[in-house]
């Protein structure tokens, strides 16, 4: 299969060399699939973006965007991809319309071109009945909805999306999911920064996680899920002030660190053999008389595999 995206060694640094980005990163995206690029706080996640979208220029290292160097034909690579950030980039003071309109102006497709493709656009992400209204009175979904649009004006053959659903309200989320699967099932190759690790699962045909600049796994969403193995046992307490008297149980009856989450009064461990250890640990906590307001058993998430894997709860990415 071809490759839509292309990064190989890529290395960029920050403050004269003192802060190291991206630490010689590799990586292919085929055509018409999805990577999802997964990574916490300062990992490089949007470096990389950058300069894959001819933003940034790397230290060292190459890649290429549809089989062309970014290095040496930026503006080929710009005709050829489209890219929406973590922040919609759309002039407040213009209508809907008249945003897509300009995009379209810029890419060169004509005056009665531009304007078809606005109000394809504007119905495809339901906001028809905004069209006409400046966009400083669009709330943040809609914004982010016309940010989409706009990356997609001169229908590109691949998509940078970096955090495209980042304060959408869960409705809003779906329906930009619903959207990318279109895309995608259509021909787009997608390079997609998440914070949202339910996001990653259902979206990305495979993932890489970086820290630290470098790239610490990758594989599709269940590869990683195995790597971490086995069940997880999660307890909510009915009493908050015991968590630490559950943990402890959990601790000896699991195989790995509990994780507790005080807000919702929740302990999760790994375990082998789990109906014998959730049984095991109900009549310990009995013993002890502990209340139990929930518990069960599940397979690892991607919340799992990441917190496994950097110790770290997936967070924005400020670089």
């Amino acid at each position: 299969m071809t490759a839509a995206i292309v990064a190989e060694g890529l290395v960029k640094t920050y403050d004269s060399g003192k802060v190291t980005a991206l630490d010689g990163v590799d990586f292919e995206v085929a055509e018409g699939t999805v990577l999802g690029l997964l990574g916490p706080n300062g990992a490089g996640k949007t470096t990389a973006v950058r300069i894959l979208a001819t933003l940034l220029k790397p230290d060292s290292g190459r890649a290429l965007v549809a089989g062309i160097d970014v290095a040496t034909h930026p503006d080929d690579v710009r005709r050829a991809m489209g890219l929406s950030g973590q922040y919609a980039a759309v002039d407040e003071y213009l209508t809907g319309f008249e945003n897509l309109d300009m995009v379209g102006r810029l890419y060169h497709l004509g005056r009665r071109r531009s304007a078809e493709r606005a109000r394809e656009l504007l119905a495809r992400f339901d906001l028809e009945d905004a069209a006409d209204r400046p966009v400083k009175t669009y709330s943040g979904g809609m914004r982010r909805r016309l940010d989409l649009a706009g990356a997609l004006v001169a229908d590109p053959k691949v998509l940078f999306l970096d955090e495209p659903t980042t304060g959408l309200d869960p409705r809003s989320r779906i329906g930009m999911w619903d959207v990318i699967a279109e895309l995608v099932a259509a021909g787009t190759s997608v390079l997609l920064t998440t914070q949202y690790l339910e996001e990653a699962d259902r979206l990305a045909d495979s993932i890489l996680v970086i820290d630290h600049g470098r790239v610490i796994a990758r594989g599709t969403a269940d590869q990683l899920k195995e790597q971490v193995g086995g069940e997880r046992l999660e307890l909510v307490v009915a009493d908050p002030a015991r968590l630490d008297e559950v943990r402890a149980v959990a601790a000896e009856v699991g195989h790995g660190e509990p994780g507790v989450d005080r807000a919702t009064r929740r302990v999760t461990v790994p375990v082998t053999r789990g109906s014998a250890a959730l049984v095991e640990t109900l009549r310990q906590l009995d013993g002890l008389s502990i209340e139990v307001h929930d518990v069960s058993l599940r397979r690892p998430t991607l919340d799992d595999v990441f917190l496994s894997l950097t110790g770290r709860e997936v967070e924005a990415d400020a670089r």
